[in-house]
């Protein structure tokens, strides 16, 4: 039996076609409830659209929507007309508008999109991102009217044929500029995925999704997305800008719909522990909760502590915490922690960690000295995992290197960029780019390899720095940017930390706050910190799937002071 996108969805929906498929969440106005058969013809509606508009297979279909009902539907719309979709952000105040421009217009020149769906809200938007110069073959932008997809009544049909080995979809890499590189997917690695990650966390049709994450990061469209629609489970889904606004939405949503599973950036646990008032957990029960799953690279314990600690009373235990690392380029999941046990803590030797890559277990019971390390889990069923040193040769357990990986649902290619397919890959080993180290078959992600700090010998991984920050009263959880300055005078780099702050930055509060990042830095770490930059909400610039871009911060916080050039 062929497995498709479309093909699961169709029979998902002749299979039981009154049971609910997606539950939109909104803040001010009722629920959208769709059944399976409901969402199915909503998908037929936009397909019949693009196949109008003379959209075919293999076409690109880009989605700039801001609502999930167009969203949602539009996807497996393009899907449906076997068309390649691939969900984009929509302008938001994190991004900026230049950057946002460019990056689109550097997109739809590389990838040649047929058509470009939206909303009536941001028609002249997304029309502006046209390029001028290319009038002659544009893409049609399209709107697709919400109202349309709820009144829909087509039958029940699925028109076509449909082949494992097509590209299902793409997913774009986040970033500040450029989001060039598109992670073209097959139907039958994301099938294998599926299958093989929800093994791993027992997933099943019963499990309730609960998800705020944007459909244009991996872990947002897999595991928020595709896997609930697809497995035959129930999701409920609201937006991650209403989740910004009001993060009380996610544990309210949780109690009220008896949530099962909830995937979560490390930043989001902090978040949520630091944000969400008292009044606003009346009546919450999170003891439904099979798992939220901290799939960032790296994890904190830290963060776990901080979040079991504040929603205990609520029901969430430790062993609810585990962890994952993910990334397009597999589909997601690379790695798990068992589901109903506390993911592992590896508690190393500090000094050896960061001057001989060498994750030593610590000795004696003190914490002077001591980093803990968070497992992300053991690799999935297909996946397997090694670590390079930089000539590219492997290392054994407990030495720090690149982490690559090999399995069999891996992407396609960077869509029509062979230049960037080939740098990816050694001797059949996918280059992840993050460093970290194996110990016990349990993987430890570190951190980015290009964002490595070096100080006077010591690898110091920005992440870190930033997670101490967080900690910090009156710093906005996940608004922080940690980077080296080299230092001609000193022949080694200073660190420098950026941190966005809530609400009033008089100098008598920021002196105190930075003082306590400092406190915070130098207990943790044992660093000294040269520079600490306090600035309001909205500065930092972050990548479309909403990391820091440390870089170009790096370079914006160089702009702002022009001295600094001169050490």
């Amino acid at each position: 039996m062929s497995r498709t996108l479309p093909e699961q969805l169709h029979r998902l929906a002749v299979d039981a076609p009154d049971r609910e498929s997606l539950r939109l969440i909104y803040p001010s106005r009722p629920d959208v409830v769709l059944t399976r058969a409901q969402f199915f013809r909503a998908a037929r509606q936009v397909a019949l659209m693009l196949g109008a508009a003379g959209v075919g297979p293999h076409d690109l279909v880009i989605m700039v929507q801001r609502d999930a009902l167009p969203l949602t539907a539009s996807f497996f719309g393009a899907a449906l007309v076997r068309a390649i979709p691939s969900i984009m952000p929509f302008q938001t105040e994190k991004l900026h508008p230049d950057r946002y421009r460019a990056a689109m217009a550097a997109l739809i020149a590389l990838s040649h999109p047929k058509a470009l769906l939206t909303e009536p809200d941001l028609y002249h938007e997304v029309c502006a991102l046209l390029p001028e110069d290319r009038a002659d073959d544009l893409p049609q932008v399209i709107a697709v009217h919400a109202d349309d997809l709820l009144r829909a009544e087509h039958a029940l049909e699925l028109d076509g044929s449909f082949e494992e080995d097509d590209i299902a979809l793409l997913q774009h890499s986040s970033g500040t500029t450029g989001l060039q590189k598109g992670v073209a997917l097959a139907h039958r690695a994301i099938f294998e995925q599926l299958e093989r990650y929800g093994r791993a966390i027992g997933f099943s049709p019963q499990d309730v999704v609960v998800s705020w994450l944007p459909l244009y990061h991996d872990m947002g469209l897999i595991a928020g997305f595709l896997m609930p629609l697809l497995g035959g489970a129930r999701l409920v889904l609201m937006s991650p800008l209403d989740w910004v606004r009001a993060p009380h939405m996610l544990m309210q949503t949780i109690s009220a719909h008896k949530g099962t599973l909830c995937w979560l950036p490390n930043f989001a646990y902090n978040f949520c522990a630091q944000k969400i008032r008292e009044e606003d957990l009346s009546g919450v029960d999170l003891s439904s909760m099979r798992a939220f799953i901290n799939c960032s690279e790296p994890v904190y314990i830290a963060s776990h502590e901080m979040f079991a600690e504040r929603f205990a009373p609520y029901g969430v235990r430790m062993e609810m915490l585990a962890t994952c690392y993910a990334m397009a380029e597999t589909v997601f999941a690379v790695t798990q922690s068992p589901i109903g046990v506390p993911a592992h803590v590896d508690r190393v030797d500090r000094e050896a960690l960061h001057r001989e890559r060498h994750a030593r277990p610590a000795d004696g019971e003190g914490v002077q000295g001591v980093q803990r390390v968070l497992s992300s889990g053991r690799a999935i069923e297909g996946v397997a995992i090694c670590v390079l040193d930089e000539q590219r040769r492997p290392l054994p357990d407990r030495h720090v290197g690149e982490l690559a990986v090999r399995t069999s649902h891996m992407l396609t290619e960077y869509y029509r960029r062979p230049d960037a397919t080939a740098e990816a890959f050694h001797e059949g080993w996918y280059l992840t780019g993050d460093m970290g180290y194996l110990a016990g078959g349990e993987v430890y992600v570190l951190g980015r390899k290009k964002d490595l700090i070096i100080i006077g010998g010591r690898n110091i991984y920005p992440r870190d720095i930033e997670a101490l920050v967080d900690t910090v009263e009156g710093i906005h959880a996940g608004r922080v940017a940690a980077f080296g300055i080299p230092s001609p005078e000193r022949g080694t780099e200073d660190l420098a930390v950026v941190a966005e702050v809530d609400g009033e930055l008089t100098d008598g509060r920021a002196r105190a706050i930075a003082a306590e990042v400092r406190r915070a830095i130098a207990a943790g770490s044992d660093l000294m910190v040269r520079y600490v930059e306090l600035v309001p909400r909205g500065w930092l610039i972050k990548t479309s799937s909403g990391k820091v871009a440390r870089a170009a911060n790096r370079e914006k916080f160089l702009a702002a002071h022009p001295e600094i050039r001169t050490l």
